[in-house]
């Protein structure tokens, strides 16, 4: 599913497919305007997500 966030660098919204299929994860994938590595973790349940951190590395 896409998911719609601020970057906690440049403070742009971008957007990052998660995988509904997993319960909880925690990765790291650039920020597609700034590049810099951001650490994203989240929970879904019932394919949806219900809670979500993009935290600066």
């Amino acid at each position: 599913m896409e998911y719609f966030f601020t970057c906690p660098y440049c403070w742009q919204e971008i957007s990052m497919v998660l995988d509904n299929s997993v319960r909880s994860q925690t990765y790291v994938e650039d920020c597609e305007i700034c590049c810099k590595p951001i650490e994203v973790y989240y929970v879904v349940e019932d394919e949806g997500v219900v809670h979500f951190e993009a935290r600066v590395l």
